[in-house]
């Protein structure tokens, strides 16, 4: 997230809470001048006049309106006079301190949320190759957590403004949203899907996250110079997962049947889920990755001992080949060719420096060079020259 939009959203926030701070204390002020008028009037009457006449007394004088003594013989309690002096002075101060604060926590309020609205849409044009998430509700708020701890840039799109904040508050992080139906193509085309490199549509509802997904294929189907948007689409239904496949989804995900793998696999592999969890869940910086030779690589036609992937502190555990095979615990070997995908264990910052290395063309090892362990701790080694297991 930008530092100047967080910026702004503190300074929102901090400029609504003023005004509510100097409306409570102009109340305060009033509620005090109000209740000693009415008391006042109805202790120098001694009970010729009501309760509700007093107050209504007090009233008409703080606001200036000047209906003139409304209480019946107060010409003959001079103190009258005195304590209605007092209030116009001392009171419609009072009260016109608390109508300039009223009148400025609307206007601030509103004038603060207009600027930060542009302010984010301003963020939002700006972005590129960025995820756009439908939905924050129960399975989009797992989705948001993800991205905001691998540092992916995206955009969430939910009617419920509120619910984005809350998922902002609770993950800590400024979250870019539209606030908006998902299914409709202006709020896909607010969050930028014309650049967006993906689309995560984890609505309550499978007809919902097919409109999405038709929409989302629809709306970028003519992208010349960038590759095809990829959409994710969740499916309640088993039934409805063909039809979002014809419909355009590059994958679909089913809760109840990743559900129920997991809770069989607690069952009869407890140890390696075990493990898996505390990989990615007790650090919350390593992730598995996959990460693609660019084309024009100079790593393309070499080997993977020739390649210093484990100097960047990354771990290959596997390779997808260009011809969609996959090679498990890859040998040194292994020649690389442009267009795969290295399948990586690794911390955030070292992916980070994988990428650069790739986009850069420093990850081709001189023979007889030896390369400095990565800051993560990853100790240099060859690659495992294990026997390498294709799968189709």
């Amino acid at each position: 997230m930008p530092k100047n939009l967080r910026s702004d959203l503190k300074t929102a926030a901090e400029a609504r809470s003023r005004a509510m701070a100097r409306l409570l204390s102009a109340s305060i002020f009033l509620s005090v001048s109000v209740a000693v008028g009415t008391t006042a009037y109805f202790q120098i009457g001694h009970g010729r006049w009501t309760l509700f006449d007093c107050l209504y007394m007090t009233v008409i004088t703080l606001s200036t309106v000047g209906f003139g003594e409304t209480l019946e013989g107060m010409a003959a309690v001079p103190e009258a006079r005195m304590v209605t002096m007092i209030l116009i002075v001392v009171g419609s101060g009072t009260l016109l301190y608390f109508l300039s604060n009223f009148t400025a926590l609307i206007v601030e309020g509103d004038l603060q949320g207009i600027l930060r609205q542009r302010r984010m849409q301003r963020h939002i044009e700006a972005l590129e190759d960025h995820i756009i998430v439908c939905g924050a509700g129960s399975t989009g708020e797992h989705v948001v957590a993800e991205l905001v701890d691998a540092d992916v840039p995206f955009v969430v799109i939910d009617i419920d403004e509120e619910r984005v904040q809350t998922l902002a508050d609770d993950y800590k992080a400024e979250i870019l949203y539209i606030i908006g139906d998902a299914t409709d193509d202006h709020s896909l085309e607010g969050a930028g899907i014309a650049k967006a490199r993906g689309v995560i549509s984890c609505l309550h509802t499978d007809k919902d996250n097919l409109f999405v997904t038709i929409s989302a294929r629809d709306l970028t189907s003519n992208r010349p110079g960038k590759a095809p948007l990829r959409i994710v689409t969740k499916a309640v239904d088993s039934s409805s997962m063909r039809k979002m496949e014809r419909a355009g989804a590059s994958a679909i995900v089913s809760p109840n049947q990743i559900g129920g793998l997991r809770l069989v696999s607690e069952m009869i592999r407890p140890r390696a889920i075990e493990f898996l969890d505390r990989l990615l869940r007790a650090d919350r910086r390593l992730r598995i990755e996959d990460v693609t030779i660019p084309e024009g690589s100079n790593l393309d036609g070499r080997t993977l001992a020739d390649a210093a992937i484990r100097q960047t502190g990354a771990l290959v555990i596997a390779v997808r080949q260009t011809d969609g095979t996959f090679v498990y615990n890859p040998g040194g070997s292994l020649q690389l060719q442009a267009g795969a995908s290295l399948i990586v264990i690794a911390h955030t910052e070292d992916l980070q420096r994988l990428r650069d290395g790739l986009a850069n063309g420093t990850l081709l090892v001189a023979r007889g060079v030896s390369m400095a362990p990565s800051s993560s701790g990853s100790q240099s080694a060859p690659p495992a020259g294990g026997g390498a297991h294709k799968k189709k």
